[in-house]
């Protein structure tokens, strides 16, 4: 049984597809406009979230901080009572001794722990000033995190809004485009979109304007033009690989 051709395989004439890249050209360029009406939204929505999973994760860690130096803190007080209460026992078994070497000894024991509670009360001091310290870069980030959650907030609704507008018509436009492609042959839409990715006003296909390239503005010889006229043949611009087609594929051709 003879295969059935499918439609990249079936024999389609050059103006046929001329005219099916024109189209795609339009349909795509069109998508380009609403993608341009965004802006460059979706990626300020973006650096905004990642912006605020940092400082939330920022904040997560100075204000794990804050409580580790509070809890170095009170055990530096704790320290401090313990020490006080063997100040104590030590002055009263002072009261007590039998001989001046258990008394010095004792005095040294009292000397060491006083020692001791201002080395304590030095760390505590220090604590203290981290606590502070921290406290003013948490209270600045959480006013960051506000004003950035804000922006998003805000960005997001713009952003929303936008993609509410268009959605129906870029829905549509998309399904344009994926109808005509199926016309064109791989190889000759491989190359529409490569010359497409590469231009930077997103053109791959476009008119003679004036006798020259409506892509790059350089002069097409006459010759050229002819041949581009005559549709025989895919003619591509010399200077920037653009696809070109004439007058009449313009005028016909429409969304």
């Amino acid at each position: 049984m003879e295969k059935v051709k499918t439609t990249h395989e079936a024999e389609i004439s050059v103006e046929e597809r001329l005219r099916a890249l024109y189209s795609l050209q339009l349909v795509d360029s069109e998508i380009d406009k609403i993608k341009t009406l965004r802006g460059e939204l979706p990626l300020e929505v973006q650096d905004l979230e990642d912006e605020i999973a940092g400082l939330e994760t920022r904040l997560g860690n100075l204000r794990e901080e804050v409580v580790n130096l509070e809890k170095a803190v009170l055990k530096k007080n704790n320290e401090i009572t313990e020490a006080e209460a063997l100040i104590k026992k030590y002055e009263e078994q002072q009261k007590n001794v039998r001989n001046n070497r258990e008394f010095d000894s004792l005095s040294k024991e009292i000397e060491y722990q006083n020692l001791e509670i201002e080395l304590f009360n030095k760390k505590i001091r220090e604590f203290n000033t981290q606590i502070e310290e921290k406290k003013v870069v948490i209270s600045e980030s959480e006013a960051t995190l506000v004003d950035r959650k804000s922006d998003l907030e805000n960005k997001k609704k713009e952003l929303d809004e936008i993609i509410s507008d268009t959605q129906k018509e870029e829905e549509g436009l998309y399904n344009k485009s994926e109808k005509i492609q199926s016309l064109i042959e791989e190889r000759l839409l491989a190359a529409y979109k490569r010359i497409r990715s590469n231009a930077r006003n997103g053109l791959a296909v476009v008119p003679v304007q004036r006798d020259a390239c409506g892509g790059c503005f350089n002069q097409i010889p006459p010759q050229r033009q002819l041949d581009i006229k005559s549709r025989k043949k895919i003619i591509v611009c010399e200077y920037c690989g653009r696809i070109l087609v004439d007058d009449e594929i313009i005028s016909e051709s429409h969304l």
